[in-house]
């Protein structure tokens, strides 16, 4: 398990102990990671039990525990609860996941849960997403073409299909994103690996008649190249997806089209 760096605030101080469930003999400890613009004691860690005879066996079913029956101010991101929207990403135990498919049976001793690292904080466990967003938005991640548009469909070959696998069940949940070093120091200006296996999912589509300006787009000392192959990436990646394999493909493009 890689240890990741915490969110961009100032030094972490010990908050509030909220009492455990009256009657409850079956008790798990969290700690959770705190800020609001609102408060004066930020950042902090509250710790927090839960009642696992009253509680889902994930930890986003432990943190709506938490804010329906303790702390109603705890702040989170969550939807489909089931691994495929990728809002409820934050960093469990030191490695960043899905809260909603990380089991608390997964976690030895008391739950640690704070936001994604390296990024801004709107609040709790809510980080500002808006710069990976803008850059995705960059890369244009939507079919292109010149050819005219086909009467029904535009057809794919079972292998040229196949080439998607792996790419396209990419949630943008951004725990990949943020587990990198290199977007950590160089994230105004380096892609990140999110990012960058977008880019490669329409690089590698058959039907998508734009690779020739999507790699121009690419060809940069930073939007590209900052990819160290650290591998933090797919280590990570709550889907099991190989980021560092897609950002090592677009390369390998790159040096195919100076041939």
């Amino acid at each position: 398990m890689v240890e990741l760096a915490l969110p961009k605030n100032s030094r972490i101080t010990d908050g509030k102990i909220w009492p455990k469930p009256e009657g409850a003999t079956n008790v798990r400890e969290f700690g959770i990671y705190r800020w609001s613009p609102d408060d004066d004691l930020n950042p902090r860690v509250d710790t927090y039990y839960v009642d696992l005879d009253d509680c889902g066996p994930m930890v986003l079913d432990a943190l709506l525990w938490i804010k329906n029956n303790v702390d109603p101010t705890l702040t989170l991101r969550r939807s489909c609860r089931e691994g495929i929207c990728g809002s409820c990403a934050m960093n469990i135990d030191g490695a960043n996941t899905l809260a909603c498919t990380k089991g608390m049976d997964e976690v030895a001793g008391a739950v640690k849960v704070y936001p994604l690292p390296h990024m801004p904080v709107i609040k709790d466990l809510v980080p500002d997403l808006t710069v990976p967003y803008a850059q995705l938005r960059s890369i244009e991640p939507w079919l292109q073409t010149e050819t005219p548009e086909p009467e029904k469909e535009w057809r794919q070959s079972h292998s040229d299909r196949e080439k998607l696998d792996g790419l396209y069940e990419c949630i943008l949940c951004f725990c990949c994103q943020t587990s990198c070093p290199s977007y950590w120091w160089n994230g105004e200006r380096y892609l990140g690996p999110a990012v960058l296996l977008q880019a490669y999912r329409w690089l590698i589509d058959s039907r998508d008649e734009a690779t020739g300006d999507r790699l121009d787009h690419l060809e940069d000392p930073f939007r590209l190249y900052r990819c160290h192959t650290i591998m933090n990436c797919t280590q990570t990646c709550p889907k099991g997806l190989n980021p560092a394999k897609a950002i090592a493909e677009i390369k390998k493009m790159m040096v195919e089209r100076r041939v």
